[in-house]
Order: structure tokens, then sequence, then C-alpha cells
């Protein structure tokens, strides 16, 4: 059994998480400090999601037909961060389209294949993965906090200085992570296209789908919209973190929830939740309070909503059907449907406002649950 590189792991995550916990909140109030108009903002910031729809499958290609997950990490990572500084010189929506869509694509190979490393280098130990994972969300806190205060006393464009100082922690972080032994994976001569045609598989990749674009609005306009009601930047942070302060917590406490219930009520009661909690957004941005438990309710909508949907890819993609299984779930629905999700949010907030923008959210995550209630079997604990 070979030494853990747990610090080495952990600075990958933490500071990975700490750019996407300055990139989520606050790059779309840099862009309307811009002028860019609302439905601009939906369209950039769908591109990470919409590099997800093809990215996985190629860096994923990449690293298993090299044999060198990190080198692509590695690769991939500098040059997406060569192509981030050209931010500082674009101003025009078409040369901030070019350049997001750009980097994106390029930093989208890194967490897929840190996870992977992770897990090859815990091996058997994988339920010490929790203890890695958790400093993602620690840096997501970190910086969701520390550049919303920041932010409240120096200009937006500072924010470009901080997200390109963490992505080059991402860089150097990523050379000193060793390389893991891989295994080859286990049989299963299932074709994964009769996989993909069972209406349970279907049912549940079209829910997932309409989670992502509920949560469009959220992660393109949740910052604009609480600035709207007279947050200050600092606010915004602590709500922001409160809801992945949550997240961690129900990780925490998965696996005595999973004990009580079934794969399938965790997952349908996390839709319902969903549908909550972005009606308060929408009807109640004016109450602190009411924000505040709409906050908690991502440990939902987030965590036991990905838990529980794993927890699926993983029963019904086996075998050597489970890389492209996942692979096909992450295109589907954080990619395919997070760029709706964007796109709709965009569209939806320029022509009908905040309130019926995550109104239309709320919708997605109660349809959601609706079909799944209806396609999936119930299942053992």
């Amino acid at each position: 059994m070979h030494a853990l590189p747990y610090w080495r792991l952990a600075g990958v995550y933490f500071f990975y998480f700490a750019y996407l916990g300055a990139f989520a909140p606050y790059f779309s109030l840099y862009l309307s400090s811009l002028g860019i108009a609302a439905a601009g903002i939906g369209a950039i910031l769908a591109l990470p999601q919409l590099v997800r729809i093809v990215a996985p499958h190629l860096w994923g290609w990449l690293a298993d037909h090299g044999g060198h997950r990190l080198r692509v990490a590695r690769i991939c990572t500098a040059i997406g961060t060569a192509v981030y500084c050209g931010l500082f010189a674009a101003q025009s929506f078409e040369a901030l389209f070019a350049i997001v869509l750009l980097m994106s694509f390029f930093l989208s190979a890194a967490l897929p294949q840190v996870e992977l490393t992770t897990l090859s280098h815990l091996g058997a130990r994988s339920t010490e993965y929790g203890r890695i994972r958790v400093w993602g969300s620690l840096g997501f806190i970190a910086a969701v906090l520390i550049v919303g205060y920041v932010l409240d006393v120096v200009p937006i464009a500072v924010l470009l200085w901080i997200m390109l100082a963490i992505l080059a922690g991402v860089t150097i972080l990523l050379l000193l992570v060793p390389e893991a032994p891989q295994e080859a994976h286990a049989h299963d001569h299932t074709p994964i296209a009769h996989v993909m045609r069972e209406p349970q598989v279907i049912a549940l990749i079209v829910a997932c789908a309409l989670m992502a674009v509920a949560h469009g609005p959220y992660y393109t306009f949740y910052s604009i919209h609480l600035v709207g009601y007279g947050y200050t930047k600092g606010a915004v942070g602590w709500l922001w973190s409160l809801g992945v302060i949550c997240e961690i917590a129900i990780f925490f406490w998965m696996a005595h929830l999973f004990r009580a219930f079934t794969l399938r009520q965790v997952l349908i009661a996390s839709f319902g939740l969903a549908a909550i909690r972005f009606a308060i957004i929408a009807s109640c941005g004016d109450n602190l309070a009411l924000l505040l438990i709409a906050q908690t309710l991502h440990a939902a909508t987030f965590g036991s909503f990905h838990a529980a949907a794993l927890g699926y890819v993983h029963r019904f993609f086996r075998g050597r059907n489970q890389a492209r299984g996942q692979a096909i779930y992450t295109s589907l629905t954080f990619g395919l449907g997070g760029t709706l999700g964007g796109l709709y949010a965009g569209y939806a907030w320029e022509h009908f406002g905040a309130v019926s923008t995550f109104s239309g959210a709320a919708v997605c995550a109660l349809g959601g649950m609706l079909l799944l209630q209806w396609k999936l079997t119930r299942n053992e604990r």
C-alpha cells in the first residue's frame, strides 16, 4: 500500500473549488459592471456547463489512451490559465464569450482526472475520500466569504487578479501530486446502448437535467438578485457559504440518511425540497429569515441529490460501463442541463424578471420529482 499524498490532493481540491467560489457568485457582477446585458451574462455563465457536454469524453479518452491522467490535467489547466489572462483586456460581449468558452474547455479537464487519481490513490481506503473532498467545500466557502468582503471595499475589477492567483495555485499543486496506479475495469458485457434505453435510466437522466436547469438562475443571477434587494456583497458571500456548509454537513451525515431511507426516497425528497427552495428565493428575497432557510436546503438540492443520483448511476451502469456511464451522466445533466439552465436564466431574467425566473426553476425541480415518482421503481435500503 503506497503512501497517500493527502495534503497535496487536499490542496488541489481547496484551490480548484476556491476558484469556483470566486467565479460563480461574483463573475456575474463583474460582467454587469462592464455593461453586459442579462441575456449576455446568462450566455457567458452557461459556457462552463456547455463544454461539459463534450469535454468529459475527450479528456477522459486522452487520459485513458495515454495512461497519464494528471498530465492531461496539468497541461490543460496551464493552457486554460493562459487563456484566462485574456479577460484583463476583454470588454465586449464577443471577446468575453470567446475567452470564457476556451478557458472553460481546458479547465474542465482538471476535476475528473483529480477525482479518478484520488480514488486510485485511496484504493481499498475509498471511505477516506470524504476527508479529502471536504477541502474543496472549505475552499469554496473561504473564497466566497473573503472575496465578498474584499469586493465591498475594492473595485470589482480586482476579482480578475484574485481568480488568476487561485488558478496559479491549482496549476502548481497539480505538479506536486504524483500519478496513481491504474486498475483495470471489471468486466460487464451488457452493451451500454441497452442500458441507455431503460425507462428508469431515461427518467433519471432527464430528471437530473431538469435539476441542473433549475439551478441555472441560482448560479447565474442569485448574487445580482440579492444585491438588488440591498444586501452587501459580504452578506451575499455568507448566504452562499451557508449553502456549502449545509452541503458539507449532509455529506458527513449521508451514511445515516441512507440507512434510514431508500435511494428513491432521498432522491425524490431532494427534488421536492429544491422546488420549495427556489419558490422561496423567487418570492421572498426581502425576507432574510426565509432566505436563510432556503440556503440550508442546499443540503438537499446539491448534497443528498448528488449522492443519491450517483448511487443510481452506479447501480445502472456496471462493470466496464461505469466510466462511460459517468461521462454520459455528467454530459447530459450538468453539461446539457446546466447549459440550458444558464440560457433560460438569461432570457427569462431579461424578459420576465427575477420572480418569474426563479419560479420557473421551482417548476423544473417539481417536474423532475414527478417524473421520478412515475418511473423509478421502489428499491430496498
